[in-house]
């Protein structure tokens, strides 16, 4: 005789007893002999909060949804204004290296007019020694646009120095802060003269010598001095710079002090060559 698992047992009895209920409490409710409303209460005493939940939950990872999709729209917005800004200051650079160039040729321009009765050749830096100030450079032009040595050159401000060595495209410049270099100069106001040099103790502070100025007028600190007449290899008038400190000898018989030149030559870029020569008026 075959015995039934008790298990199988235990299943099928909690099965027909639920069935009981269930047609129990369709017979209750359809025959009002137990008031609705209680049955529905206690149900909705455990519904509704476990529903309440879901909606929460819900509620709660919708909202999680739509902060991960602003964040990501967020994160788009600000890539796009990091572009746009990058392309905002490559625009602006530009037009600041067009507003410096636009300065520099203007200053050219305009030296070109006070120097008008001298032939010139524009010409580009395109090498230079080291250290603060252009000792030497290399510009692009050279004998195929007639440049020639001892040919002077100018920038905005006034005297840069003399042609040295010439290329077919190019020439070497020395300037007039090397201190090799001497201009026989004089002052604008009482032409008296005296040598503006280089000099390797006042070169890192931007300024020039003068020395053995013989005068008994009273030079004052802002007098300009210019390529003087008794200059063998500078054009007359070209500016030189500004005087800004005097001194006497020992003997007082001379003066000498500290010029500022009229040339920034920490930065220039551009100059202008004169096409001729002290002993070959252009």
């Amino acid at each position: 005789m075959n015995k039934k698992k008790p298990s199988l047992m235990n299943n099928r009895n909690l099965l027909i007893m639920m069935t009981i209920i269930c047609i129990a409490i369709i017979a209750v409710t359809v025959t009002e002999i137990v008031p609705v409303s209680p049955v529905r209460n206690a149900a909705s005493a455990v519904i509704v909060p476990f529903q309440r939940g879901i909606n929460e939950l819900g509620s709660a990872i919708s909202s999680i949804g739509n902060n991960f999709r602003d964040a990501g729209e967020l994160s788009e917005k600000v890539e796009e204004l990091e572009k746009e800004m990058a392309v905002l200051k490559e625009e602006n650079l530009i037009l600041r290296e067009d507003e410096k160039e636009l300065e520099r040729l203007r200053a050219l321009y305009e030296l070109d007019g006070i120097y008008s009765q001298y032939e010139k050749v524009a010409a580009d830096i395109i090498s230079r020694d080291t250290g603060n100030w252009y000792s030497t450079f290399i510009i692009d032009r050279g004998s195929l646009d007639g440049i020639e040595p001892d040919m002077n050159v100018i920038a905005d401000g006034g005297l840069v120095g003399l042609v040295t060595e010439v290329g077919s495209d190019w020439a070497t410049v020395r300037t007039i802060v090397d201190d090799t270099s001497s201009v026989s100069a004089m002052t604008l106001n009482t032409s008296d003269t005296c040598i503006v040099s280089g000099d390797l103790s006042m070169k890192d502070k931007g300024y020039l010598r003068f020395s053995q100025m013989n005068t008994e007028n009273d030079i004052m600190i802002g007098e300009q001095l210019v390529t003087s007449n008794i200059s063998d290899k500078f054009l007359p008038g070209i500016l030189i710079g500004t005087i800004m400190e005097i001194s006497e000898d020992s003997n007082h018989l001379t003066k000498d002090g500290m010029v500022l030149p009229g040339v920034d030559f920490g930065h220039i870029q551009e100059v202008f060559v004169l096409t001729g020569t002290k002993n070959i008026p252009a």
